[in-house]
């Protein structure tokens, strides 16, 4: 077998395989955040006089993931535990060929686990953005919706039954509630991406001794500031202190992606209801060889629905995988709680990021059918404004005897409900006319008056999660 026969090409994994945080996430990508990580310490301990000033760039002339193997270092990883370990040795070798100062000056004072998960994080960060470009474009389009239809009549369902009149705006906007806000986590996790940094045993020694050592003329330096100038040169956070047995930074990631998916997976479950054909209030976007059976050519599936909510439903099991690890981290550098962090921290981006495209392109094309809504909405009949008939006419009938107007109601909805008897004429019959007029009785009846702060909703949602569409 050689290396094509065990690359990853997500043949079995349809919710991110082919989006950019697929390619962001993929072995090479990982191998170049790898070497830029090393690379730019080789650049901090030059800077500080603390490695030979023509070493940055020998290490760069050689630090292009595309010049080393990756089935290769995967398979010598297993020395170690770590592809760290073989990469470094790889890398030493290419930079010695043409300064051997600067193959010195490469890992000095750092540890495999500083350099894994500080490119962990890098790639994090390198994902991350793309995954929220598309969650602003799902927002931008899901707020478009919600002001659009925010008159819109249709029904709510609560425990899959009809339940009260809302309005698909409001629909739409509670979405833009869950994604926005899921997005904004996404957005505070990738601000606090830290740099992982402690050497060997997360006492910086190594470090400290390298910075205590420059020679005459040199700037003063000391360790932290030149932790604090390699988190700046990779664009992450400084961290108050090392983090390698305490794993909360990397929890702190695997739960923003879960919550995002999450989201994700609200919008998709309730397509998936509402484009049944027998319900038929929305349905997908189309496109060219997406969406139909290998056996049935009349159907048209909701696909991109279907792989966001699978997507959803697969991130938490990841998520637990990276708690358990965190609560298992031991000693000063944890014994396979470590390792197995690596794979679900992947897992977690890319099912997010895959997440995120498709439910942008969801949102921004997906199609609402107002008839549908309409006959919905009609077919749950008066009684869908149940609530307000007990709230405004059920007084009316107590008569001094409270409670017996709920009594009267409770009756008349039971007696339509069994008999099949229009609701409208029983509720006229049981209130009299000098009790309710026939235009009061209508207006109590009618849906439209009965939608609470639906428009309020929206207005207060769609203008907290603004997102941005697409160029």
């Amino acid at each position: 077998m050689g290396a094509a026969d065990s690359a990853d090409y997500g043949l079995l994994s349809p919710a991110w395989a082919g989006t950019p945080v697929a390619e962001l996430t993929g072995d090479r990508q990982l191998l170049q955040a790898l070497l830029d990580v090393e690379l730019e310490w080789v650049r901090v301990l030059a800077s500080a006089g603390l490695a030979d000033p023509e070493a940055p760039a020998a290490v760069a002339a050689v630090s292009d993931a595309s010049r080393y193997d990756a089935a290769s270092l995967a398979e010598r990883a297993q020395g170690g535990g770590n592809p760290v370990i073989p990469l470094l040795a790889d890398l030493r070798t290419q930079a010695r060929e043409s300064s051997p100062k600067a193959a010195a000056a490469i890992h000095r004072g750092a540890t495999s686990q500083d350099i894994m998960d500080t490119a962990l994080m890098l790639l994090a960060r390198r994902a991350l953005e793309v995954i929220l470009a598309d969650a602003d474009r799902a927002a931008a389009a899901l707020g478009a919706t919600a002001r659009r239809h925010a008159a819109t009549l249709c029904v709510a369902r609560t425990l899959t039954q009809h339940s009260l009149p809302s309005t698909f705006g409001l629909r739409a906007a509670q979405w833009l509630h869950g994604v926005g806000s899921a997005a904004q986590g996404l957005r505070t996790a990738a601000d606090n991406l830290q740099l992982q940094w402690g050497g060997a045993s997360g006492t910086l020694a190594a470090v400290s001794l390298a910075a205590g050592s420059a020679g005459p003329g040199a700037e003063r330096t000391t360790t932290f500031d030149l932790t604090a100038r390699l988190a700046r040169g990779l664009g992450l956070a400084e961290p108050l202190a090392p983090w390698q047995t305490n794993r909360l930074p990397v929890t702190a990631l695997g739960a923003a992606l879960q919550d995002f998916t999450a989201a994700a997976g609200k919008v998709a479950n309730d397509v998936l209801l509402l484009s049944r054909p027998e319900i038929g209030e929305v349905s997908e976007p189309r496109a060219a060889g997406r969406g139909g059976s290998s056996a049935m050519p009349q159907k048209q599936n909701p696909v991109l629905s279907v792989l966001i909510r699978s997507a959803a439903l697969a991130a938490p099991g990841y998520g637990m995988q990276l708690n358990a690890a965190a609560a298992a981290a031991d000693d000063e550098r944890p014994s396979g709680s470590w390792h197995v962090e690596w794979q679900a921290l992947r897992s977690l981006l890319r099912l997010a990021g895959g997440a995120a495209a498709k439910l942008a392109e969801l949102a921004e094309g997906l199609q609402i059918h107002p008839d549908a809504l309409t006959r919905n909405l009609e077919s749950a009949g008066p009684l869908v404004v149940s609530e307000k008939i007990m709230a405004v006419a059920a007084p009316l009938l107590d008569d001094g005897v409270p409670g017996r107007g709920k009594e009267i109601i409770a009756d008349t909805v039971a007696r339509s409900l069994s008999s099949g008897e229009p609701f409208e004429e029983l509720l006229r019959a049981a209130v009299p006319p000098e009790v309710l007029s026939d235009a009061e009785l209508k207006n109590i009846l009618d849906p439209a008056e009965y939608l609470g702060e639906a428009t309020a909703l929206i207005e207060r949602i769609t203008a907290a999660y603004p997102g941005k569409p697409s160029a």
